[in-house]
């Protein structure tokens, strides 16, 4: 039986409806990633289940006592307090299912303890990722039967997204997400509810069936688009001619073609793809940044960077990644000399003409209109080397002239960041300097900008915690772990990642073999049993991926409860059995090169 249901749910902001009569239903065990285009109501939609919104029409079934929590998109303004209290905020103490004051006390650590928080810590001296932490805990606090998501991952490090899947994964059963994610967004959703043009559809599926699925179901809407076009251009042609008798089988032609003309008006276009061009300009020289020896620290603080030694060239593109207040953004002021180094010395190339992206868009200004925002007040920009008018060219960024003549503070996060792209854009440049460009950007924005990324010629230097775009993206890695250290590393995330689990199983080995005071020789057992490992280590991957797959299936849900515990409990002995096979390989690895 379903959780929840919607049925012919509308809302209309302004003239167009972001929701025309919706239906929907969350199933128990529905792991379901909500997407869009930004503006298309994503976050309304949530706001409309939790109750913080109401709709225009059409009515919200909760079936049975479900619990609903909610995880909002920013941490709300105003909220301040001890972390203990915020949580315990949660806890449901009326009602049917309300827990005593000792089960509450019981529950409120259990909470605390999992997300590992602070309970005595003041919320107002927290980090983003910390904070964010604060608001999952007052939600998962409640025990919601379903826990909706609005974009979980915003302002949290790699590491605390890799994390977030893992306890969602192992602890909550039903939730609906919102996310620009999408290495997050493949790792937990069994189902893809597509937001598109006022419209829902449940597609049950994995997001990259439902990318092969949706470009299919696209191709065959532009094909009866246009043969439906077609038709009615040849029945405007006839009755402009005029009709010549009055029979009844005109009157019945006349009659379909109001139907038409009113089908086609109704008819909600899809919407554009923003049309991204960096424009360029002379070639930097081929050394663009050396860094050597540099040092920076805020004040007495500890040293944010340490003896950094750097050579950045023309083409390269890097990203910088590490935990929240690592100082990676810190780092990219000093690589472009908008801090001076402590000690040692940033030494910048010949021809350099740098474009800059603030990830906190402080360059925005909230009640200047969007257009007065990328011209400067003027009514032409400089685009491919002619001038456009600034309306012309803010539609390549899919803002319409009246949305280009209203005032910034009306947009949403991702229309925001669109807006710094357009800005960005408009400046030729052979340095790109990046941080956090992918904040609340849709799938397709997203894809584009890769696009364009990897077609510049410059030199580009961001700062991004989105996996799949560094994957897609950058050549190599400055990964800052927040003691002063920048490492680099060749690759993207993924090799980074894998070189990482790599150094930490050789580490244990070492460390396990330092503790044995006799450590056997590498003879004829050791040696087979290192030839079997591989086999052993793809036998528990391939029985890990066939759980993983069984249990995301949509039906999943409708397992015995028996068997998916015994599900979850043997995908956690293949999790530490994996481990133990990986230790176990450096080990022999490590006693073969003796």
């Amino acid at each position: 039986m379903a959780l929840l249901t919607l049925n012919s749910i509308s809302l209309s902001f302004g003239a167009e409806k972001l929701l025309n009569g919706v239906d929907l239903n969350i199933e128990p065990g529905d792991r379901a990633c909500l997407i869009g285009r930004n503006g298309t109501g994503k976050s309304s939609l949530l706001k409309l289940i939790q109750g913080d919104l109401a709709a225009d029409g059409g009515e919200i079934v909760r079936h049975g006592d479900t619990r609903v929590a909610y995880l909002p998109q920013d941490v709300p303004p105003g909220l301040t307090g001890r972390v203990g209290d915020i949580v315990a905020a949660g806890i449901q103490h009326g009602g049917p299912g309300a827990h005593t004051e000792w089960e509450a006390e019981q529950l409120l650590g259990k909470v605390i303890s999992h997300l590992s928080l602070d309970a005595d810590a003041a919320l107002e001296t927290l980090s983003g990722g910390q904070k964010r932490r604060v608001l999952l805990a007052r939600a998962l606090a409640g025990e919601p039967d379903l826990l909706l998501l609005d974009e979980p991952t915003n302002h949290l490090d790699i590491e605390s997204i890799c994390w977030m899947e893992e306890y969602l994964l192992r602890h909550c059963k039903t939730f609906l997400f919102v996310t620009h994610d999408r290495a997050f967004l493949r790792r937990l959703a069994n189902k893809i509810i597509d937001l598109d043009r006022g419209t829902l559809v449940n597609w049950s599926c994995t997001y990259d069936q439902f990318l092969r699925r949706k470009a299919d179901f696209l191709h065959d809407e532009s094909v009866r688009n246009a043969a439906f076009d077609k038709k009615l251009t040849k029945e405007e042609a006839w009755i402009r001619q005029g009709i010549k008798a009055r029979r009844t089988r005109d009157e019945g032609r006349v009659r379909a073609l109001m139907e038409m003309r009113e089908s086609r008006r109704a008819r909600r276009s899809l919407q554009g793809t923003a049309r991204l061009n960096v424009q360029e300009a002379e070639k930097s020289g081929h050394k663009v940044i050396q860094a050597k020896g540099v040092s920076f620290s805020y004040g007495d603080g500890p040293p944010i960077v340490n003896h950094l030694d750097l050579q950045v060239m023309r083409g390269d593109r890097i990203g910088v990644i590490g935990p929240n207040g690592s100082g990676k953004t810190t780092l990219l002021k000093l690589l472009t000399g908008d801090l001076a180094p402590d000690a040692g010395e940033v030494l910048q190339g010949t021809k350099l003409e740098p474009a800059y992206f603030d990830q906190h868009r402080a360059v925005l200004k909230d009640e200047e209109t969007v257009a007065e925002n990328v011209a400067d007040g003027q009514e032409t920009v400089q685009a491919g080397g002619q001038p456009r008018h600034v309306i012309s060219y803010l539609q390549d960024f899919l803002f319409p002239p009246d949305q280009a003549k209203s005032p910034v503070k009306m947009l949403s996060g991702g229309e925001r960041n669109r807006l710094l792209l357009a800005r960005l854009f408009a400046t030729p440049s052979n340095l790109l300097v990046m941080d956090e460009p992918t904040n609340d950007l849709d799938a397709e924005t997203l894809e584009l900008l890769e696009e364009q990324l990897l077609a510049y010629s410059g030199t580009i230097l961001l700062v991004s915690h989105d996996r799949a775009f560094l994957d897609n993206v950058v050549t190599n890695l400055l990964v800052c772990d927040g003691s002063g250290s920048v490492s680099e590393y060749i690759g993207g995330y993924e090799d980074w990642a894998r070189s990482q689990r790599a150094t930490v199983a050789a580490k244990k080995a070492t460390a396990k073999k330092a503790k044995q005071k006799n450590p056997k020789a590498f003879g004829f057992k050791q040696k087979r049993e290192l030839a079997e490992i591989p086999d052993r280590i793809h036998e528990r991957e391939a029985e890990q991926e066939a759980l993983h797959d069984r249990m995301a299936a949509p039906a999943y849900f409708k397992t015995p409860a028996d068997q998916i515990a015994a599900h979850t409990a043997r995908t956690d002995v293949l999790v530490t059995e994996l481990e133990t096979l990986y230790e176990r390989w450096a080990e022999l690895e490590a006693l073969a090169g003796t």
